[in-house]
């Protein structure tokens, strides 16, 4: 079978999802690096430290020499074993390293020595993250958003992710975009964020086309802020406005936030470290907006959530949590959403219920 050639096209790496083997260190990858990409290093990261050292005091040659040096022996087997393993299970996918250069090419070689071929993304990660980058900010320029909206609770994500051609932040940012909006597993970093970001909005364009319909956040989502240009053009675009009745949104927000979120505790921490760890979760996130609440209300309210986590865990029965949902969306989320959307009347296209909302995007 001969050998894939080496490959500088992006958008089709991102378009198809091509499997990817970043070989830069860890502490490259854990900064920021591509949807599905894997990490398995040439070198670790006090490897690379010592060889960068060498490359500015004695340069590249030298540098290269103590490469081999730190990389040899048991050491360079497993690192070649990892790759055998990884072009074994995804054929078709690219190996890459920062610039496409030493690292990327040793790699490739040391590949080869073992008996195989594979390519790699010429130019690395730094062309790939500058394809994004650049790719975004045109598609952010030429794409027609469509922004839903509505009140805390009336399952937004769940009905975007019914429209014709959706991007959904909170889903690439892992964040609900509220005090309560942590999950269990991490955030991306910003660099991460903004990548898949890209690649969603690319495929938004190639692969459907049309208007792109992103659920109304604010700048940041969680800790993973929105890029500016893309904020701004949110905030002129069309709006619709998702309406619910209050016992579904109650309903919405204890099956997301205490169903959902004590089930996903518990399985990653286990039932007893898994339920102090979501009690902790929905306390503290209360916490958080106290001085929004202000203190009087705030107690109030601590009060009814921590009735509501005491009779869950000894009856399982979470009904309790309704009252303290109610009482946070009525006094507090709801009166600061109707002040917002007051303030955006002018744009509003279409309002109603979610087969409505559905049935108008699908019209379109």
């Amino acid at each position: 079978m001969p050998s894939r050639p080496d490959t500088s096209d992006y958008l089709a790496l991102f378009l198809n999802d091509a499997p990817l083997m970043d070989v830069r260190a860890p502490v490259e990858f854990s900064k920021g690096s591509f949807p599905g990409a894997i990490n398995a290093p040439l070198m670790n990261d006090e490897e690379r430290h010592r060889v960068g050292i060498c490359y500015k005091e004695k340069g590249q040659d030298e540098a290269i020499r103590l490469g081999h040096q730190l990389v040899a022996g048991d050491i360079k087997a497993q690192r070649i074993e990892a790759w055998r393993r990884f072009t074994a299970d995804h054929p078709n996918g690219y190996l890459f390293c920062f610039r496409g250069g030493l690292r990327s090419r040793l790699s490739q070689e040391w590949i080869r020595e073992a008996g195989l071929d594979y390519p790699l993304v010429t130019g690395g990660y730094k062309a790939m993250r500058r394809f994004l980058i650049d790719s975004l900010e045109a598609l952010v320029e030429s794409s027609e958003f469509v922004i839903l909206s509505g009140r805390t609770g009336t399952g937004k994500t769940r009905v975007l992710q019914q429209l014709p051609n959706p991007v959904d932040l909170e889903g690439l940012a892992n964040h609900r975009g509220s005090s309560f909006g942590r999950q269990v597993t991490p955030q991306p970093s910003q660099i991460d964020f903004e990548n898949r970001l890209a690649v969603a909005m690319l495929k938004a364009h190639h692969h459907v086309g049309g208007p792109v319909y992103l659920e109304d956040e604010s700048r940041m989502v969680g800790r993973c802020a929105l890029p500016e240009s893309l904020r701004e053009r949110m905030t002129e675009a069309s709006l619709m406005v998702l309406d619910q009745p209050m016992e579904e949104r109650i309903r919405i927000i204890r099956e997301d936030y205490v169903d959902q979120m004590a089930a996903n505790y518990a399985e990653r921490d286990g039932v007893e470290a898994g339920w102090l760890n979501f009690r902790d979760y929905l306390l503290s996130a209360l916490d958080r907006i106290r001085k929004r609440l202000g203190g009087e209300r705030h107690n109030r309210l601590r009060h009814m959530m921590e009735d509501a986590l005491d009779i869950q865990q000894r009856t399982a029965d979470v009904a309790a949590h309704h009252q303290w949902i109610q009482a946070l969306l009525e006094n507090y989320y709801d009166p600061m959403y109707d002040y917002q959307l007051d303030q955006k009347k002018g744009r509003i296209v279409m309002q109603g219920g979610p087969e409505a909302i559905i049935e108008w995007a699908r019209n379109r």
